[in-house]
């Protein structure tokens, strides 16, 4: 008999304590110099302030698109959260009634805090020792979002996710100030875009597509109220599981609230539950290995464009916050890729052995005036299964590591960190380049023996392929038949670093050890073998220094893209150094060596074309003569092998388009194609030009002026 009311007082005494603590918190979050009265209240204010103010401009991040050069067929995403921001008024009327069915059904009574409901949690959770039930309002739930996604270290993405009374408290004052600040339909629509419903859909536009394949605009009762029953737990009332017991049961929960607020008819709910979940999943592609099976070989210029975003500082300070930026910035961004071009590249390159060999075929065609990249190529499949490969071909790489084909990511043409290929002869473009932006005509004449005994660099002895080279040879023969002794002595009269300069301003890059060591200003004078492509290029790299040739001597750096545009549809821009704004697909070019000098080069490069000079003789043959006759119009270009053929080169241009192809081993340097080989990139390069420019205007070269013919 005594322990009755000793029980029924100690029950009463805390839910006495209960009441307290809701008042005062109620009372804090209304008046917050209370709440932080000894904890600095000025400050805490002024953080307050300062955040409602981020809030307010936040939005979520969003999904980037990548599109094809048409600016409407997508190609591919790249996000960590799948999303896209909609509209209130793209969202049907259901999806916005079953939101705040499910989460806030006095949304539009309360400002941003309901005390009722902050009694009533308190209550059921002191009951229950534990937290059985929220009191998180709409805005409060924003709030606590936008924080967590506008983070920026993973100290703010703690503090903003914590289950903790203090932030709890700052939630509460942030939503009360947010509520002055936007409407209940502005928190509403970044509620709706920021809310997670699992299946890595963020916002309701993901949610709609991943879950019932359509748009927000067009949910219907049951699948808005499936949807929005989601929000309070993704995985446990997931519809796409096995079981759709707790997800029925969740929408069912969701659409007797929508008629208890007066948002359905009892008969329209007893239909609607009547109803089965009735998905129609879908899996938004993802990265450049999602890309369509048709437009597989597009995924090289996919792959090429993350590397080259990863290195504009206009998308941040370091590669990580421009990759960040690239998955949540809600960028459109347009590839350059000429669909005609990308498709003749794609026709030429590997056309005889398709994917089965371990001999790399590729090619990349470059804009000059622009450097945008208009085709890249390569006879491999794009793809990270690599399970069917054969075994790596170099036998230094171990037992069980995969050869680069049919399959492969790996940037075999250029724009990431592969070295690249030896690229042969085709680097004699760069010390006749250098020699004649110097002032030395094309007539520049040297009498080439087949050995040349350098009185420079150190004796070096070097020979030439065969005996019929050895002669008088000009600029526009010692380039037709490439010559090695004539640019050896070339490079003695300018000073081997001229050469290695200039390439280095065209847009090359040493990527090896020996490379940058021969290219640092200690070595480059003594480096006599540049001229005969001992380093490592990537066709990139060589279509588009060529393509500055073609362009009267102005270089401009390889891009992309057309077009890349902010989430508002503005074009991405950013600040020069001298506080210039610039659109980041536009072209950047300089001009690097004079229109003259670029002009003469080219028309020393006909010779090798089998193409005839304006203002010399190319002196009875060449190395790639069958060029002309295939592209059928002004054609200049370099053939490029290494010592026992391990890669040969072709890089040929016209004043359109310059293209540069190499077939080697990407795996095994040491592992030669052979002689026989060396004609594929001459036959690459040629076909490409052809089909490319099937139908278009012959252009003709700009000869050199008469002081550069000397």
């Amino acid at each position: 008999m005594s322990n009755r009311p000793l029980a029924a007082a100690g029950r009463a005494i805390p839910l006495l304590r209960i009441g307290l603590i809701a008042g005062i918190v109620i009372a804090a979050v209304a008046y917050p110099v209370v709440a932080f009265t000894g904890l600095g209240a000025k400050a805490t204010a002024h953080a307050t302030e300062h955040k409602t103010k981020l809030l307010t401009k936040a939005l979520p991040a969003e999904t980037s698109y990548l599109y094809a050069p048409d600016g409407r067929t997508v190609l591919t995403m790249f996000y960590e959260e799948y999303r896209q921001y909609t509209k209130l008024e793209d969202m049907s009327p259901n999806i916005q009634q079953a939101i705040v069915a499910a989460e806030d059904s006095r949304f539009y009574q309360h400002k941003g805090v309901d005390p009722k409901g902050v009694a009533r949690a308190f209550v059921a959770n002191a009951r229950s020792s534990g937290v059985s039930q929220g009191a998180s309002t709409l805005t409060m739930q924003y709030v606590r979002m936008a924080l967590r996604d506008s983070a920026t270290t993973p100290k703010e993405v703690q503090e903003a996710t914590q289950q903790t009374s203090l932030r709890k408290i700052k939630e509460m004052r942030l939503a009360l100030d947010l509520e002055k600040e936007l409407s209940k339909e502005d928190i509403l629509e970044r509620y709706l875009n920021s809310a997670y419903f699992g299946h890595r859909a963020y916002g309701i536009y993901a949610a709609s597509e991943i879950f019932f394949s359509k748009t927000p605009k067009d949910l219907s009762p049951v699948e808005a109220a499936t949807l929005a029953g989601l929000v309070k737990s993704p995985s446990e009332y997931d519809p796409a599981s096995s079981d759709q017991k707790d997800a029925t049961g969740r929408r069912n929960y969701v659409l007797d609230r929508m008629a208890q607020l007066g948002y359905l008819s009892p008969d329209a709910v007893a239909a609607a539950k009547a109803e089965p979940i009735r998905l129609k999943l879908t899996n938004p592609p993802n990265d450049c290995a999602a890309i369509p099976e048709k437009f597989n070989s597009w995924g090289f210029a996919c792959d090429y464009l993350k590397n080259w975003w990863s290195s504009q500082p206009a998308f941040g300070e370091n590669r990580l916050e421009r990759m960040d930026k690239l998955r949540r910035g809600g960028y459109r961004i347009v590839l350059s890729l000429d669909p005609k071009i990308q498709e003749a590249a794609e026709k030429n390159v590997g056309a005889k052995d398709a994917t089965g060999s371990p001999f790399a075929n590729g090619i990349v065609v470059s804009e000059p005036g622009t450097g945008r990249v208009k085709a890249m190529a390569v006879n491999r499949t794009y793809s990270l299964d690599l399970s069917d490969n054969p075994l790596s071909s170099n036998p230094e790489a171990g037992p069980k590591v995969k050869a680069s084909y049919p399959n492969t990511v790996a940037p075999l043409l250029g724009g990431g960190d592969l070295p690249g290929y030896q690229a042969g002869s085709t680097f004699k473009m760069f010390p006749m380049l250098a020699a004649l932006n110097a002032g030395m005509p094309l007539s520049t004449s040297f009498n080439a023996p087949y050995r040349y005994q350098s009185k420079v660099f150190d004796g070096w002895a070097p020979t030439n392929a065969s005996g019929a080279m050895t002669g008088q040879q000009t600029m526009w023969s010692g380039f037709g038949k490439s010559v090695n002794t004539y640019f050896v002595w070339l490079e003695e009269q300018i000073g081997s670093e001229a050469g290695v300069r200039l390439a280095e301003q065209l847009g090359l890059r040493w990527r090896t050890d020996v490379d940058r060591d021969q290219a640092s200003p200690a070595k480059a004078k003594k480096w006599g073998a540049f001229t005969l492509g001992v380093s490592d290029a990537t066709p990139l790299e060589m279509a588009n220094a060529y393509a500055a040739v073609a362009a009267d001597g102005r270089y401009c750096e390889a891009i992309p893209v057309q077009a890349i545009y902010n989430r508002d549809g503005t074009p991405a821009t950013y600040a020069t150094a001298g506080g210039i704004t610039r659109e980041v697909a536009k072209p950047r070019c300089r001009q690097v060596v004079s229109a003259d000098a670029a002009r003469a080069a080219t028309d020393a490069a006909r010779c090798p074309t089998g193409d005839t000079p304006a203002k010399g003789g190319c002196g009875g043959w060449s190395t790639a003569d069958s060029v002309r006759g295939t592209v059928g119009r002004p054609v200049a270009g370099k053939t490029g092998t290494t010592d026992s053929t391990r890669s040969a080169w072709f890089v040929g241009y016209t004043p359109e388009l310059a293209a540069a192809s190499f077939i080697s081993d990407p795996d095994n340097p040491f592992n030669a194609v052979g002689d026989g080989q060396s004609q594929v990139p001459i036959a690459a390069v040629a076909e490409t030009l052809r089909d490319a420019l099937k139908g278009k205007p012959t252009r003709q070269f700009t000869p050199p002026s008469d002081a550069m013919v000397g």
